[in-house]
């Protein structure tokens, strides 16, 4: 099986906001993987970049993600 590049869409500041979003996406069949920073998926920070969730999707499905969240 081929892995495809995974870009990202969007950076959400906490876990709540990421996964609305990813069920939005998923609801449009575009596959979703978030990203979460470590150290603030563990204390809960959401300080300079820490708590910082990446949406990411296929490369193929970057442009659709994009019009969907814009």
């Amino acid at each position: 099986m081929v892995e495809e590049e995974l870009v990202q869409v969007y950076a959400a500041s906490g876990e709540a906001t990421a996964s609305l979003i990813k069920g939005k996406l998923e609801q449009a069949g575009i596959p979703v993987l978030l990203r979460y920073e470590s150290l603030g998926s563990v204390v809960g920070v959401l300080a300079d970049g820490l708590g910082e969730v990446r949406v990411m999707v296929p490369k193929r499905f970057e442009e659709l993600a994009r019009q969907m969240l814009a």
